[in-house]
């Protein structure tokens, strides 16, 4: 650890380190981060881009009576050094370990919880109202990427921050990225204040005529390049900002440490809400993350060396769930010039980029706003087209009202890809795809498809693309399984699979829950326990005759999936057996009512009680 970075070991100890040393302190920071997350995996372009505004932010704040509100928060690593916790970074992400996001349970420095885009400024907004109403003087500062303006919910923020009439700061962190690279008219909106021509080409006009002033022409340039109200400002406004009624100062350095601490000082004191528009580089530092931020966004463990992640033993020919729908979805497009593709600002992390590249005029990223992503695709369909939205799951809960009123009651041939169903580990709470299912199946005219390997995987994208009404591809973050069996039950409309034949007790799986239940079967029949095996494949409709059959012929069903067990598949299973008065016990194995914090998958299941394992376990205890 570095000799300065050892002197922190609490929140504010940087206020007793001398500011000429910030920018050796960055420097620590920097090449802590590479070490730590290069060894536990985690965010690391967005907070190489952040040390210098961070440092900076800390130098004039006051924590934790001042309040930083970090939009996502995956960015917040130096924050956490910065409030003594970098002892604990050997843990990052891990079970029981430092959470990659603010977390206000580790600290009374992380002031909100977040992981979701575009919500800094409204929560921060509150809490500025809050200290309004309690006369409290009390700093707010929200801290808010460019990728995130085209956040509904930002631009909404804005509007209503106009009203307060006490200092609060929102610094545009613009680095030019969200995950992917950024589009729309407000990443341009935004360019045209980096590169504007006009103002360049004035700019400098001013300075080279003031400059010629005997005497005072060089200082004088230099005071105004000084003062808050820079040169800049001058020349044009905040466009947006200033038309809301926001200060809009900038775009600033956001790798100067010293200007952007007395831009801060300064800005801490005006009377009303003021926009600092930041500008930093994505990755800053390290060279492979600046030349490759996407791929350093979110990174497992890698060689610091060479900047390769270091790649987990895979069988050979395995492709994840997301590539093979991915290369399906472009197979089918070939012959259906009526399909279309839209994502929200994640390409790469959905495998549309490979249908952006066969179709650019047929895809769509339409920025970090899913609500619209959902509600486009909604009149795409009117219009004749089959668009295919694929977006994470936990991102899908941005759009329930979309998905409610503007797909299903209109019964809209939308397809909605969900990536990253169930457990998606190391990030913990804010993106474990968990509650898809029981928020879905509560939605008239939707049909919901869990595929649990390869081949229906295949299958279930064709028949979305087919399926004339709202329907839903589940599918979980990882390599799919091939397909086991030889000869394979025909994927139909709402019919489950009957995977093996047995006795006494039945198995109901739901997608990648299969391959924990098939290695707990294999393990049951050398106890010579042969359970049933049911694949569901369809969580809505129910196959209510496959359901019908396994309860006349077992005393007991267990259902398994990995989501939450409230509103779920299981229940729904539970439900049926119950109206219908069919003798049979039914045994949900799935989610109880929690959030799953962060760690490996393996680790979350034992924990949750829903690995192969304690399937074994539990189908011994019923059957005997």
């Amino acid at each position: 650890m570095g000799q300065i970075l050892d002197r922190i070991n609490k929140e504010n100890d940087i206020k007793k380190i001398d500011s000429a040393k910030y920018s050796e302190l960055a420097e620590e920071i920097r090449a802590f981060l590479i070490d730590k997350v290069s060894k536990t995996g985690g965010h690391l372009a967005s907070n190489l881009g952040t040390v210098e505004l961070t440092i900076a932010l800390h130098s004039v704040l006051e924590l934790p009576k001042d309040k930083i509100v970090w939009d996502v928060g995956h960015q917040a690593y130096t924050h956490k050094i910065l409030t003594g916790r970098k002892e604990q970074f050997d843990r990052l992400r891990q079970i029981d370990g430092l959470s990659g996001f603010p977390k206000r349970h580790e600290s009374a420095c992380d002031t909100f919880d977040t992981g979701h885009s575009s919500t800094s400024i409204s929560a921060a907004l509150g809490m500025a109202a809050a200290n309004q109403l309690e006369k409290r003087s009390d700093k707010i500062v929200a801290v808010i990427g460019d990728g995130a303006l085209t956040g509904g919910m930002a631009l909404e923020a804005l509007n209503n921050a106009a009203s307060l009439k006490r200092n609060f700061v929102i610094i545009l962190n613009d680095n030019n990225m969200s995950i992917s690279e950024n589009v729309g008219s407000m990443s341009n909106y935004l360019s045209k204040f980096r590169v504007g021509e006009h103002y360049n080409d004035f700019k400098e006009d001013v300075e080279t005529h003031l400059s010629r002033i005997p005497k005072i022409g060089h200082k004088l340039v230099e005071r105004i390049k000084r003062t808050k109200d820079s040169l800049k400002n001058l020349i044009i406004s905040g466009g947006l900002f200033d038309d809301l009624g926001i200060t809009y100062i900038g775009p600033i350095d956001g790798h100067d440490i010293q200007g952007m601490i007395e831009i801060f000082h300064n800005a801490l004191k005006i009377d009303h809400p003021i926009v600092i528009h930041v500008k930093t580089v994505k990755g800053k530092g390290y060279t492979f993350a600046e030349n490759n931020p996407s791929k350093f966004h979110g990174i497992g463990t890698f060689d610091i060396e060479t900047g390769e992640e270091i790649s987990k033993k895979h069988l050979p020919n395995v492709m994840s769930y997301t590539e093979i729908f991915s290369r399906t979805l472009v197979k089918l497009a070939k012959d259906n010039e009526k399909i279309v593709a839209i994502t929200a600002a994640m390409p790469d992390g959905t495998g549309l980029f490979r249908f952006q590249k066969n179709y650019p005029d047929r895809f769509f990223d339409v920025g970090i706003a899913e609500e619209h992503a959902v509600t486009f695709a909604a009149g795409m369909a009117v219009s004749g087209y089959k668009p295919v939205v694929s977006i994470y799951s936990s991102f899908y809960q941005r759009a329930y009202d979309q998905i409610l009123h503007d797909v299903c009651l209109q019964n809209l041939p939308v397809v909605m890809i969900i990536d990253r169903a169930g457990l998606v580990g190391q990030d913990g709470e804010t993106h474990q795809g968990i509650f898809d299912i029981s928020f879905l199946s509560a939605m008239p005219n939707m049909v919901i498809v869990a595929p649990r390997d390869t081949r229906e995987l295949v299958e279930a994208t064709k028949f979305a693309i087919a399926y004339n009404g709202p329907v839903a591809v589940r599918f979980p973050k990882g390599d799919a399984p091939v397909s086991r069996s030889g000869k394979e039950n025909p994927f139909k409309f709402g019919k489950s699979a009957l995977v093996e034949k047995g006795k006494d007790i039945a198995i109901i799986t739901v997608g990648n829950m299969f391959e924990e239940a098939y290695r707990a079967v294999e393990l049951l029949k050398k106890e010579r326990v042969f359970p049933t095996l049911v694949d569901a494949r369809f969580i809505k409709p129910l196959d209510i005759r496959m359901i019908e059959k396994v309860a006349l012929k077992h005393k007991v069903i267990v259902v398994i999936e990995e989501a939450i067990k409230k509103g779920g598949y299981g229940e729904a299973v539970e439900t049926y057996v119950h109206e219908q008065n069919l003798n049979t016990d039914v045994h949900v194995m799935a989610i109880e009512d929690q959030f799953v914090p962060q760690g490996k998958i393996g680790d979350l299941r034992e924990r949750i009680g829903i690995s192969y394992k304690q399937i074994y376990e539990k189908v011994l205890e019923l059957t005997k």
